[in-house]
């Protein structure tokens, strides 16, 4: 076979491999550990059927890390499942967790790997005013909101429902792809978030009567390695029953995941 002839063999053969290599190993499916532990939100039920009909169909792989039943500051089996994750998922309140634990979860972040956190988890690791933690083998993380999710929880407004908005500017954000905010109304009252840290980047604001308005939905990058962070102060057990907030939470999946 003449010189020639191979040349025009090449981009087969180079197919062929790529094909083979494909065959053998398909891309892995990303892994995500969703961290449960609040008493208000019904978030225990909620999200674990988010995972059933719209993370598990799109080809996630979930772990689902509660609460303990008879510890609610023990989350039994989080440090190894953070060991593979590609994304913690957390809704979490006022939680004093092992120290070990909250290592892991820092550890995850700072490495650059994405969170997500909806309503509660922007006083996930964090006590009520007043109160002490005195045991040593607990740990809290009062600085979460504000180093991770770029936030500023203060407390929150009356539980009213409120009208969902894109902050303008960020119409064509892959996280708003694709929803129809006309009509979406956020369910469980305003959190009190103003203002965000400078280095988030709101892309939904709520607006109650009053009227009042507040930063509902963000973005973040936390440290050096620049995780990619997304929080929502949405997550009523009836947000959940929208089909754009389910949306909404299935679009910032994909973001913090990609490269």
């Amino acid at each position: 076979m003449t010189q020639p002839h191979l040349s025009r063999l090449l981009p087969f053969f180079w197919a062929l491999l790529f094909a083979t290599v494909a065959t053998v190993a398909p891309l892995r499916a990303a892994n995500i550990v969703v961290m449960i532990g609040e008493d208000e939100y019904r978030t225990w039920e909620s999200l674990p059927e988010f995972v059933k009909s719209d993370l598990e169909p799109a080809g996630y792989h979930v772990t689902i890390i509660q609460a303990d039943a008879k510890d609610k500051n023990q989350f039994l089996g989080l440090i190894e499942a953070l060991k593979d994750a590609d994304l913690l998922f957390v809704s979490v309140r006022r939680r004093t967790i092992p120290k070990e634990q909250l290592d892991a979860v820092r550890e995850h972040v700072t490495s650059g790997k994405p969170l997500m956190g909806i309503r509660t988890a922007s006083h996930a690791f964090s006590l009520l005013p007043k109160h002490t933690l005195d045991d040593p083998a607990l740990a809290i993380w009062p600085e979460f909101d504000h180093e991770v999710l770029g936030g500023n929880y203060t407390g929150h407004f009356a539980r009213e429902p409120a009208a969902v908005s894109i902050v303008p500017g960020q119409e064509n954000h892959p996280i708003v792809k694709g929803i129809d905010f006309d009509g979406f109304i956020a369910i469980g009252g305003l959190y009190r978030n103003t203002p965000l840290q400078p280095t988030a980047t709101a892309l939904l604001i709520g607006t109650a009567e009053g009227p009042k308005v507040e930063p509902i939905a963000w973005t973040h990058l936390y440290g050096p390695n620049k995780a990619r962070v997304f929080y929502t102060s949405m997550g009523h057990i009836d947000d959940f029953a929208n089909p754009k907030f389910r949306l909404l939470l299935k679009n910032a999946v994909a973001w913090t995941l990609e490269k």
